[in-house]
């Protein structure tokens, strides 16, 4: 009992760890550990982090309480329903909402007033299953930006700022605002339309 507890520590220490060092890599503000501990980014996603397990344990109300404490603390709404990889990174944080039906990659950057929501209660009741947004690895969602809707967005692709996105985005694209992400909007990164590579 005292190893797993003693590895259940280490883990939790290596994570916070993780945290901070992406929270130095990718926000050139920040110049140490010791300075991103200030960060909004590291209270909201560890906050998520203890507010999942008791979600995936079905405390529902307790989880709902810790993200309610992390959005009022850091002005990130993250679902405790919401799967959230590794090295994951809000950079300034205020307006970020992230449903609880989302998926969230490893190494995913999200800028401020991000939404990654549903397209609405009246559609998600008819639909069932998943509601919102699945984002791959290494994915970066521009400042403002709203992905909505159980739409699936590639590994490494770049959501401009002010993006409406309500069609799946292809590996490697770049989506530019101000229009919606429909199959015309959506450039690879060699610069052929999507459907072009289908």
């Amino acid at each position: 009992m005292a190893r797993r507890g003693t590895a259940w520590v280490a883990g939790a220490v290596r994570a916070v760890v993780d945290q901070l060092d992406v929270i130095v890599e990718r926000d050139p503000s920040v110049r140490s550990r010791g300075e991103a501990a200030l960060h909004p980014a590291l209270a909201a996603v560890l906050s998520h982090r203890v507010a999942h397990r008791l979600y995936l344990r079905g405390r529902y109300r307790t989880a709902r309480a810790v993200c309610v404490l992390a959005r009022f603390a850091t002005g990130i709404e993250i679902h405790p329903g919401a799967r959230i990889g590794r090295r994951f990174f809000v950079d300034h944080g205020a307006g970020v909402v992230v449903g609880e039906t989302a998926v969230v990659g490893d190494d995913v950057t999200l800028f401020h007033q991000v939404t990654l929501g549903a397209t609405g209660w009246w559609q998600a009741a008819a639909r069932g299953g998943r509601r919102h947004p699945r984002l791959g690895d290494g994915v970066v969602v521009g400042v403002g930006a709203t992905l909505l809707g159980p739409i699936t967005v590639g590994d490494n692709v770049l959501v401009g700022a002010q993006a409406l996105v309500l069609a799946d985005v292809p590996v490697g694209s770049t989506v530019r605002a101000p229009a919606a992400a429909v199959a015309s909007k959506i450039r690879r990164l060699d610069g052929h339309r999507a459907e072009e590579a289908a």
